[in-house]
């Protein structure tokens, strides 16, 4: 398992996996703010929601290279002559995409916020929000991966999958910026837990059809 993970993370380090979603958060964070102006109140009542779905879109962008590559090049095939069933398979891509993308993500919120004039404790909430949220964003991208790998324009299809069932983990995660009671966390905390669970699942069993 820690063999496939490290070996996943070296993918992404060398096709350029953990820049890219950094760069394209931090772009959209910048884009935003020209476009809205000086107006610091503004941008603060909106940033933390633009964040959010900067995050979102950032978490489809490796969709592509988390299941095809492997499965044209046969390691799907080798790893499952070895013994590995899909699910393991599928748990160590999961967590290879959260490092890759999850941590990176989540430092690059500092400088965006700033931008966007995001005071503290809406910083502080959007970044535990961020920590529960973004493996929900990992599991249904690699879910998306498995499920579209080998179909023609995989990646637009990917994000018409993907981000229908992104909603609840946006709403979530953007109503706990305002929520003082902590229940938008609680319940992106629910919304995530069912999804890493389901999404070894559910990516082993489209890995095992894509095989057949």
């Amino acid at each position: 398992m820690i063999a496939l993970v490290r070996r996943d993370l070296g993918q992404a380090w060398r096709a350029g996996g953990v820049m890219l979603p950094v760069v394209f958060f931090l772009l959209v964070a910048t884009l935003f703010a020209f476009a809205v102006g000086p107006d610091a109140q503004l941008l603060a009542r909106t940033g933390g929601g633009v964040l959010w779905m900067a995050a979102l879109l950032a978490a489809l962008l490796p969709v592509d290279r988390l299941v095809e590559p492997d499965r044209l090049s046969g390691v799907l095939d080798q790893l499952a002559v070895r013994g590995h069933s899909d699910e393991t398979i599928a748990v160590a891509k999961l967590a290879a995409h959260w490092l890759s993308f999850g941590p990176p993500l989540m430092i690059s919120v500092l400088p965006a916020a700033a931008l966007l004039r995001v005071d503290t404790p809406t910083l502080i909430r959007l970044e535990l929000g961020l920590a529960i949220g973004t493996p929900a964003l990992a599991a249904l991208a690699l879910t998306t991966a498995a499920l579209t790998a080998g179909l023609r324009g995989a990646g637009a299809l990917g994000g018409l999958l993907m981000l229908p069932l992104a909603v609840p983990v946006l709403i979530f995660g953007a109503g706990a910026l305002t929520d003082g009671s902590g229940s938008a966390l609680k319940l992106l905390a629910a919304v995530s837990l069912l999804l890493v669970a389901g999404a070894p699942f559910a990516a082993g069993a489209a890995l095992r059809a894509a095989r057949t």
